[in-house]
């Protein structure tokens, strides 16, 4: 949770570092973390439902200080009006903000997206809550947050979430889709990474140790969703605002793993 004071005296500047890469560092991003097929349809889905309900649809994006993967094509289109935040400033967000609470009115957005942000937050049903509360009747949310992957971000990282422990953070939205957003494949290049930097007390090492791994994530491709999920390097959920709430025996009966 961010403060007033602190935002103030830092000019909105972020408590991360977040060096500006250079073209092979671009590359070699590019190699280890192509974008994922997951994503790319999920977000064809939220903006094709999303301007089924509306011709001048508003979307929030929350973390917004930089696009995030695959998120392109709703900042391309336009007859989309996006509004994005951040905890820092950068030329990319309308307004500074914690996503705790958030300074909107209820009821205002068509669409929410939050893409590796509530592994981030110290209360993620309080941001999930007003996720729901800025949301119009009907509207829809997309989120993405890791499951199997290891700290990142340093002191603020804080949590996790299994396919089913994440659709119940949103239990006040209705399904339409949820499931693996990068499969194990992926899980296993997090996990050389760090084993390697561990092993060798190494950022360079873990680095090196996963681009000899980076042909890992594409058998994601093959593999089932029922065992992707249960070993995902990261979950989705795509809903929208409902009256009604998940009861966890509905959330238990329709686990839709491999076990």
């Amino acid at each position: 949770m961010i403060q007033r004071d602190d935002v103030i005296t830092t000019s909105a500047a972020s408590v991360i570092s977040r060096p500006h890469h250079s073209s092979l560092a671009k590359l070699i991003k590019a190699v280890l973390s192509p974008e994922k097929k997951a994503t790319k349809r999920n977000v064809a889905t939220f903006i094709e439902k999303i301007k089924c309900a509306s011709t001048a649809p508003r979307i929030l994006v929350i973390g917004g200080g930089s696009v995030g993967q695959g998120m392109d094509a709703i900042y391309d289109d336009p007859a989309i009006t996006v509004s994005s935040f951040d905890i820092y400033a950068t030329l990319l967000v309308q307004f500074v903000a914690d996503a705790h609470d958030i300074p909107i009115i209820d009821d205002y957005y068509d669409g929410v997206v939050i893409q590796a942000v509530l592994e981030h937050v110290l209360e993620p049903q309080r941001v999930v809550d007003e996720i729901w509360r800025v949301l119009k009747p009907g509207g829809l949310v997309y989120a993405e947050t890791p499951f199997m992957q290891q700290v990142h971000e340093a002191a603020y990282d804080f949590t996790r979430f299994s396919e089913r422990g994440h659709r119940y953070l949103f239990r006040k939205f209705a399904l339409i889709d949820s499931g693996a957003s990068a499969g194990p494949g992926r899980t296993l290049m997090w996990a050389v990474d760090y084993f390697a930097r561990s092993v060798f007390r190494s950022r360079t090492a873990g680095k090196l140790a996963k681009l000899a791994f980076f042909w890992a994530q594409y058998f994601d491709s093959f593999i089932p969703e029922s065992f992707a999920v249960d070993g995902a390097s990261g979950v989705y959920f795509l809903g929208t605002k409902s009256d009604e709430v998940l009861s966890p025996k509905t959330l238990i009966e329709n686990y839709s793993g491999a076990q």
